[in-house]
């Protein structure tokens, strides 16, 4: 699984427990258009509160974390691996295409994307988060 996937899995676990893993991966660019005869998937985030869910997430994490403006606390509050490694690694998943050995604007670009990423498969963001 991508780490964009795990990502929005975990939020999505978060925000319904009990239900199901989303039938379909995530993926970070909204899927293409769909052929007249074929029904569209829902996206996989509709209906889930992305900023309650971190909010909780950052609350259960007992740690100081800013999600809403640094990708390594987002991680963090997820649970998932927050290392310069991962983070070059979503990035090239995302096609990052400026310098990696820049992590704070790598890290600007990584929040950005993953935000507008999450609201483009239907998660609710705050304006100022959907970009």
């Amino acid at each position: 699984m991508s780490i964009f996937g795990d990502i929005v899995n975990k939020l999505f676990h978060r925000a319904n427990p009990a239900a199901p893993p989303p039938a379909t991966e995530a993926t970070p660019e909204p899927a293409p258009a769909p052929d007249a005869a074929a029904a569209p998937a829902p996206a996989p985030l509709a209906n889930v509160d992305v900023a309650a869910v971190m909010d909780q997430a950052v609350a259960d994490s007992g740690q100081t974390l800013n999600w809403r403006t640094s990708i390594v606390d987002t991680l963090k509050a997820l649970g998932v691996d927050s290392s310069l490694d991962h983070r070059k690694q979503l990035a090239r998943e995302l096609k990052y295409t400026g310098d990696m050995g820049d992590s704070a604007s790598m890290n600007i670009w990584l929040h950005k994307q993953v935000m507008a990423a999450l609201a483009a498969n239907g998660g609710k963001l705050p304006a100022d988060l959907a970009h």
